[in-house]
């Protein structure tokens, strides 16, 4: 995933703009009823993700619900042109970054009213949507996003899988906050078996003793809450990096750890395939097969 420099300002025009492009309207009580009627199935829980996990690129939200990128990039521009969506390049120091998606405020609107909330009981503010572009929590955001859209992606060209349970950030800190924050929650449906799982995405900025500690909150998690079997998995920058954590991890007690590389995931087809090392072993497994729970085993 690309990162975001403060060297350069992000565009926020974005791709498939141009002089001749029309004048996006104003955000009014106008817009909103016309965006709530041309709005799809599809389209309403499009801006309910953008909503929970802040933000996407063109090719993740391809990846959870167009069948190709043109598709995407044409209904995005109907969206962004309603201001229901919201998008930005985040500037690189070479190359160009993908486009960026944000809900916009007429979006936010039509999802506030349906929920008979206010847009500030709604928690939409949009200079903080577009502030990601400035932040430089961006790539690990985009990154993190990634791992669970790669999986839905999967779960739509692969019968047998699914991506069942998708939790972001802010609502794993709101549930298990006082002893893990990880950067997102899923469980994963293959063959019969379901797989939960707790997502940490390192952009390996942070020395090791912080992921050795993260690995100890899951554990006191684990403990004060009898959650133990969810698999904590480490999605690290480089097979170095990987290398380095696994001579520092035991298989003794504590969480069950798996890690992946941008290499490892690659090779694997994606995070549903062979991607995940755990300690004490080379060999990759797939993530159903970190544990083993079928579907009529539970509750």
């Amino acid at each position: 995933m690309p990162t975001p420099t403060t060297g350069r300002a992000p565009s926020y025009i974005g791709a498939g703009t141009t002089t001749a492009s029309p004048v996006r309207p104003r955000v009014s009580p106008e817009l909103i009823a016309t965006l709530a009627t041309r709005l799809t199935p599809r389209d309403r829980w499009l801006l309910e993700i953008l909503h929970e996990h802040r933000a996407l690129t063109t090719h993740q939200i391809q990846q959870l619900a167009f069948p190709s990128v043109s598709t995407t990039t044409h209904r995005l521009l109907a969206l962004w042109r309603l201001r229901a969506v919201e998008r930005f390049r985040p500037a690189m120091a070479t190359g160009s970054a993908p486009l960026h998606y944000v809900l916009g405020p007429a979006g936010a609107a039509v999802l506030a009213a349906r929920r008979g909330q206010t847009l500030t009981a709604f928690g939409y503010r949009l200079d903080r949507a577009l502030a990601l572009a400035h932040s430089d929590k961006l790539h690990h955001l985009i990154g993190a996003n990634g791992i669970f859209t790669a999986l839905a992606h999967h779960g739509r060209t692969h019968p047998g899988t699914a991506l069942l349970t998708w939790w972001s950030e802010r609502r794993c800190q709101a549930t298990w906050g006082k002893y893990a924050r990880p950067d997102g929650y899923g469980r994963w449906h293959q063959d019969g078996h379901e797989t939960d799982f707790f997502v940490e995405y390192d952009t390996g900025t942070e020395p090791l003793p912080r992921l050795l500690a993260k690995i100890g909150d899951y554990t006191a998690l684990a403990e004060l809450t009898g959650i133990t079997d969810t698999p904590v998995l480490f999605a690290l920058p480089n097979p170095p990096r990987e290398d380095h954590l696994h001579t520092r991890l035991t298989t003794a007690g504590g969480p069950l750890i798996a890690t992946t590389t941008p290499q490892a995931l690659q090779a694997a087809d994606g995070p549903a395939g062979p991607a995940w090392r755990i300690p004490g072993t080379p060999q990759r497994r797939r993530l159903t097969e970190l544990t083993h729970t079928t579907t009529g085993d539970r509750a």
